[in-house]
């Protein structure tokens, strides 16, 4: 079953994918959007989880701001992006138009790849049904892993390449907010911060829209509470369909974690990050025991070697120096390799990368044995983790 066709059997209190009242909010007060959007404690939904009051304070103080939906979605594993924009472009839109009102701008872009065919014309065909006092229009940018760095995608808007730059989008008073966010930011600004953490835990309110794949029965889009237990998560995709080795927790920058210590967690970034991991783009891959965790590591990491800008040293030589390393088992040379890379480039790529090898290393290690004395167990077993450009589905 394809992501899409999931997300259109929401539960009834589903917000995100089933809330359907959208239109202007006439007598709402800018300062008393902001207080709202602040007293909600809502985080980014793209990854970094920084809070988005935060974000459209700095923004505000710019003389000519603009806001821009950031719909791009280039990682092959999540898909929650494009399943909201597909369900309910309108939803983001309102958020996209609240978000101007706070700050002060008079211009929407909403970005999606341009391999997003049906996420294009839906969205399209959304604002062209809309009245906004404010100019909203979509634009396309590369499919491409880094075009979603917020400062590679502001690049790509303004006719550069698409890649990242050293200034931040919103010390130049453009606010760039992942479109689950934006959604975020039109429900609140409707029903209310009270509402809005009705759901989730105290520390992190609301609910998350959440990509499951690999050995479950119906991979899919879901949403779910901050704090719901893993296992719960993937019941609401049918259940495991393999017994599981590993998850890998939140993407392609995420962390490898064994089954056994993640399947009972909350999902929340207070019960990851003791642990080493987080939500990251809220991508969970369910690798089952029949599958090599080492082979489809290596195939990621060589995958996120050639998605890089090309710019920096440490994703130029080192991110295909790591692949290299790992895949000939020298896990020396690996923790050479670490402190050179991570946290060295001008975007999060080469970080997100090494964080995602150190996990497998560790995770994998009977693995990485196994290799050693030529008696893997799972080279026939056919890939689980999705590589390329996930663009459009069927």
């Amino acid at each position: 079953m394809s992501a899409l066709a999931l997300a259109r059997r929401p539960d009834p209190d589903h917000r995100l994918l089933s809330a359907h009242d959208h239109g202007p909010l006439p007598g709402i007060r800018r300062r008393e959007l902001f207080a709202e959007i602040e007293a909600s404690g809502l985080t980014g939904r793209g990854g970094a989880a920084f809070p988005t009051a935060v974000k459209l304070a700095a923004v505000a103080r710019a003389s000519d701001p603009v806001v821009v939906a950031n719909g791009t979605e280039g990682e092959p594993a999540s898909w929650k992006d494009k399943v909201l924009l597909a369900e309910n472009p309108n939803l983001v839109v309102d958020g996209a138009v609240i978000a101007a009102r706070i700050v002060g701008a008079s211009r929407v872009i909403v970005a999606v790849g341009r391999g997003n065919r049906t996420v294009l014309r839906r969205v399209e065909r959304a604002i062209a049904a809309r009245s906004d006092r404010v100019d909203v229009h979509v634009e396309t940018v590369p499919s491409r892993f880094v075009a979603g760095e917020e400062s590679a995608l502001v690049h790509s808007l303004e006719g550069g390449p698409a890649k990242p730059t050293l200034k931040k989008p919103y010390e130049r008073g453009i606010l760039v907010q992942n479109v689950e966010t934006l959604a975020n930011v039109g429900l609140v600004a409707r029903y209310g911060a009270d509402w809005f953490r009705e759901r989730g835990t105290a520390d992190e309110p609301g609910t998350a829209l959440v990509t499951v794949l690999g050995a479950v029965r119906s991979p899919g889009v879901v949403e779910v509470e901050l704090g719901t237990p893993v296992r719960d998560v993937i019941q609401r995709v049918g259940g495991l369909a393999e017994l599981p080795q590993a998850l890998l927790v939140g993407g392609y920058f995420g962390t490898w974690m064994h089954a056994h210590d993640v399947l009972d967690l909350p999902l929340a970034n207070a019960s990851l990050r003791p642990l080493g991991a987080d939500l990251g783009a809220r991508t969970i891959v369910v690798l089952p025991q029949g599958a090599c965790g080492l082979g489809e590591s290596v195939r990621v990491v060589r995958y996120l070697a050639g998605e890089t800008a090309g710019q920096c040293g440490p994703c130029v030589f080192g991110l295909p120096a790591m692949a290299e390393a790992l895949e000939a088992l020298d896990v020396g040379r690996l923790r050479r390799l670490a402190p050179q890379v991570s946290g060295r480039g001008a975007c999060a790529h080469p970080t997100g990368a090494t964080r995602f090898v150190a996990s497998a290393v560790e995770v994998f290690a009977d693995e990485i044995r196994r290799h050693r004395e030529r008696r893997c167990r799972g080279g026939g077993h056919p890939p689980v983790l999705p590589l390329g450009a996930s663009t459009e589905w069927r």
